[in-house]
This record gives C-alpha cells, structure tokens and sequence, in this order.
C-alpha cells in the first residue's frame, strides 16, 4: 500500500475492508463452525483411538480441525486488525497527525497479505485438498539435457516446499548416467500441499543453451510432474495382487555411511494401467513396499477421479480438455528470460527466482482462473 496522507490511506482501508467483507460473507462461517464441532466430536469416539487401522482417519481429522481453527482465527483477526486501523486513522486525521501514516501503512501491507493468503486458501475446496502430496518428476525424451532440467526441477519444488515449511523427503531417486535425474519422487508433508501443488501438474517445457553442447545450440527439452493425493486407509480402492510386479533393488544414495547395501528398494509396477511407483527412502523392504503400495493406491485413486471428470464432461457437453498431460508452462532461459503459464498466461522475467522455488504466483493464478470456471 502507498499513501500521501492519512485521508488516502482511509479511502485504501475502506476499499481493503469492502474486499475481507464481501469474502467473509461468502466463506459460510457458521458451516465451518459446525462441521468443527462435529469434528471434534468424532474425534472423541473412543472407538475411533483404539483400532491401529484408524491411525490415517485420527490424523486427517486432527487436520481438518486445525485448518478450520486456523482459518476462523485468521479471518476473525484480520477483520478486527483492518477495524482497528481505520480508527486510528480517522483519530490522526482529527488530531493531524501525518507522522502515524509510515506505521499505519506497514500494519495495513502486512493484512493485505494476510488477506490475500486467506483469500487463496479459501479457492481450495477440494475434497484432497487438505492433504499431503506425492510430487514425481520424469524427463521426457532428450538424454542428458532433459536429466538436468528434471534436476532443476526437483532442486526448485524442493526450495518451494521448504519456504512454505513443509517437510520435504526423498522417496525415489534415480540419477542420469552423466548428469541430472532419471526419475524422482517427493513426498511433501503440510496442509494443503496438494491443494496448492495440483496447480503443477503437466508437461513442463525448458528453452535454453545447453552447458553440455559444446556448439552452444539452442535446446529444448520437456519434463512431466505428476502430483497426486495422500489417501488414507479408510478410502477403498480396488487393487488386485494379481496385477501387480514388484521388483527389489539396492537403493542409488549419494554413498557414503548412509547408502544401502541390501535390496530394499521396491518398484511396483501396476499392469493393467502401466502406473510404476518406487521407494527407496527407508532401510527396510517391508516399510518401502508400504510406501511404494501407498504411492500406487495414490495414483489409481486420481486416475477413478480424472475418470469420474471426463464423464461429468462428456454429459454437460464440455469441451474444456481436463487431461494434466499437456504443456502447461514454458521456461525461457534464451534469447530472453521468462517464464510463461499457458494455461493463465501469468508469466515473469524472473526466472532466477522461480528456479529457487518461487511458484506461488503461478499457483495463485491458476487457482484463481480454476474457481472462476467452476463458479
């Protein structure tokens, strides 16, 4: 926010205060009130603490009752922080006090913020939303280019998950012969983490000269990332032990005293559909079977949905292709710098700051364009 004297910074205030009232009247509030009393009421069953199975259950729902206090919280305080704002202003503007604007202004940045933060959480209404994420990212077809611009990739969603202090682990990790990346697999832990990283899946598109052609010719090279939901236990999805190969192999670490030397790492391989998961983060067969079986069960569950879309589609004679295996943006690194979504046409120069993670802009707009064509 900028302002010349106090009476402008009112006008911005009032117009600040119109936008957090017009969202706070369509958020439903006394819903989300309600559906936290019936959460918490669920979680006292003592029915729901004692079964071992229930252990993904007791955790989504501690979730979700802490997303919604935490959201109810935050747009209670943002409300009362904008109040509060405008009557000290109007008190400096009886007492002519210009030298409170400075500190007005930095108060009221700082709830625009916040406003627009729980403005964008509110855009996540999905049933999946809430839930940690599953991120893999494989090079299409280019050898050594397309391996590095993997690597770029996993180095930049990494930094991102670590900015929004998410926990970020390595599941699977498979290095390139000269450089770069094979396949990598990311399990990122947090509220909303797929919510925000569903706005990343697609074929990711990477202009540049290449360091490994000693010609300095122009390359292109394509990567895809794949994003799907943690599901939990109690969701059914139909798996056949019949249809699955499973492989073990020695893990490929970064050496050292934490390599492994045993074949614990275990590849699955889903043959009906062709899905393939892999863990290889834990020392033990049996936990990274679980981990590549939960991977898996991920995957089938969003390949039901994307059915599910397509259908709803085909009916309501929509022509909108929901398919995530397109482009969806384009990294620019010569003749110019950009980065460009060509999905929102959102795009920015700056692409020493996207590489070190900075996609919430990306996210946002497209968030934002997904709600306005659901609405």
């Amino acid at each position: 926010m900028k302002a010349e004297n106090l009476k402008e910074f009112l006008g911005q205030l009032n117009n600040l205060k119109s936008k957090i009232d017009n969202r706070f009247n369509g958020l439903n509030l006394p819903g989300q009130e309600t559906m936290l009393s019936d959460l918490k009421r669920k979680l006292e069953n003592p029915k729901l603490w004692g079964d071992d199975k229930k252990i993904d259950e007791v955790r989504v729902i501690q979730m979700q009752i802490s997303s919604i206090e935490r959201k109810l919280d935050g747009w209670t305080k943002i409300k009362s922080t904008v109040h509060d704002l405008m009557e000290y202003t109007e008190i400096g503007i009886m007492e002519k006090e210009e030298s409170l604007l400075p500190d007005l202004l930095k108060k009221a940045t700082e709830a625009d913020e916040m406003f627009n933060a729980l403005d964008l959480e509110s855009l996540l209404t999905g049933p999946d939303d809430l839930k940690n994420a599953f991120l893999n990212i494989h090079p299409g077809a280019g050898g050594t280019e397309s391996h590095d611009w993997a690597d770029m990739l996993f180095r930049a969603y990494s930094r991102w998950g670590e900015n929004k202090g998410f926990k970020v682990d390595i599941i699977d990790y498979q290095a390139g012969e000269e450089a770069g990346i094979k396949n990598v697999t990311l399990y990122i832990q947090g509220e909303n983490a797929y919510g925000f990283l569903k706005a990343e899946n697609g074929v990711h598109r990477l202009v540049r000269i290449s360091p490994f052609d000693s010609n300095k010719r122009r390359h292109t090279s394509f990567v895809s990332v794949h994003v799907s939901p943690e599901i939990s236990d109690d969701v059914e999805v139909d798996i056949n032990e019949k249809d699955l190969r499973i492989d073990t192999y020695r893990s490929s670490g970064s050496g050292g005293q934490h390599i492994n030397k045993t074949d614990s790492a275990v590849r699955i391989t889903h043959n009906p559909t062709g899905i393939v998961v892999a863990c290889q983060n834990e020392r033990s067969q049996t936990k990274n079977k679980s981990t590549a079986m939960k991977m898996l069960k991920a995957r089938l569950y969003e390949l039901a949905q994307e059915e599910k879309q397509k259908e709803i589609a085909s009916k309501s004679g929509e022509k909108k292709d929901i398919s995530w295996g397109n482009q969806i943006r384009s990294y620019v690194f010569h003749p110019y710098n950009m980065v460009k979504d060509l999905r929102t046409d959102y795009e920015t120069a700056d692409v020493h700051g996207v590489m070190n993670g900075a996609f919430d802009p990306f996210i946002d707009s497209f968030l934002r364009q997904q709600s306005a064509e659901n609405n």
